[in-house]
């Protein structure tokens, strides 16, 4: 019995299926809000099988953040008392010191996080779209499958923030006798902004369609220009514990308590929402401009179509649930 009890927590159970065809979600929200209700447990299992992959990166992200805070305090302090030796030096130095460490333990701390996150992705992919997917071996094998395009795009993440800090002090350094350099110092800091709305399509695409790493990054950076608003939402809605966060950690002295809650919130669930939520969205933004394009692709998994809402008032309460949908071209 305990056996059973692991191979179905690790595993998951296929189940039947959650709806009759009449009982669809009709929408995009709709669907979202059921099947995160009906993954909620899930997400927390698959948060669990792989947070050890990001315990490195929330390492760095906390000292990081410990060192920022307590050098804040000290500056306070020192500003506070002009006479007090606590502190004395380039303050934005030594900001600049701690950040660029940090940014270099971020490379590889953020590296080894990507054949995680591509597994992660076609599991919530399945479930944000009313499709079975077990936890553990479907996870295994999007890592098997992807992990190369995987490791990739988390080496290029990790480097990210390492460029744009160098470059933005750079610029920032030479905008000092020339306002010009304002100019590429603004389009440095857009520029990560962009690879990270991008990373909100690349590891579903990885893991949908079969293309190479230049392309993947292609369509991954054209999805989230062209869909900005939609793309910077679902961010910014995810960083609201971050946030949160930050605000206390500014507004009052209990600053570690607030920076370990947020890690365990990470730790345990967030990562996982965070994905589901990114699925969801890749998912739309994928049958409306790139599924249609492919000939057999299947669009909105998941959805009622017009005769299903009408069969379904004359189905039975065990009549066989879920559309049948034609197979298609892609994974």
């Amino acid at each position: 019995m305990f056996r059973k009890l692991l191979n179905n927590y690790y595993y998951g159970k296929s189940g039947k299926g959650e709806y009759r065809r009449g009982d669809l979600p009709q929408n995009r929200w709709q669907q979202f809000r059921e099947m995160l209700r009906v993954r909620l447990a899930g997400l927390f299992r698959l948060n669990l099988i792989t947070a050890l992959a990001f315990v490195p990166m929330i390492y760095v992200l906390i000292i990081t953040l410990s060192a920022l805070l307590t050098h804040l305090a000290v500056v306070a302090e020192a500003s506070a008392n002009p006479q007090s030796p606590v502190f004395s030096g380039n303050s934005a130095q030594e900001v600049y010191s701690i950040l660029f460490t940090g940014s270099l333990l971020l490379i590889p701390a953020i590296a080894i996080t990507g054949p995680a996150q591509a597994g992660m992705a076609l599991v919530v992919r399945n479930w944000a779209r009313d499709e079975h997917a077990f936890v553990w071996s479907d996870f295994l094998d999007a890592v098997k499958g992807n992990w190369k395009q995987a490791l990739g795009a988390s080496l290029m993440t990790g480097v990210v923030p390492l460029v744009v800090l160098v470059s933005y002090q750079f610029y920032g350094a030479m905008a000092e006798n020339s306002t010009f350099f304002v100019v590429p110092q603004m389009l440095v800091i857009g520029l990560g902004v962009i690879w990270s709305l991008a990373l909100v399509y690349m590891y579903p695409m990885m893991v949908t369609y079969k293309m190479s790493f230049r392309t993947l990054l292609r369509n991954s950076l054209l999805l989230a220009m062209g869909r900005l608003p939609h793309t910077a939402g679902a961010r910014l809605v995810m960083l609201i514990p971050v946030a949160a966060a930050v605000v206390v950690s500014l507004a009052t002295p209990n600053w570690m308590y607030a920076v370990m809650a947020l890690a365990g919130y990470y730790l345990l669930f967030g990562n996982a929402l965070a994905r589901f939520v990114y699925a969801a969205l890749s998912n739309a933004m994928f049958d409306r401009l790139i599924n249609v394009r492919i000939p057999g692709a299947q669009v909105n998994r998941g959805l009622a179509e017009v005769e299903d809402i009408d069969e379904g008032e004359e189905d039975e309460p065990d009549a066989p649930t879920g559309p049948q949908n034609k197979p298609g071209s892609l994974v």
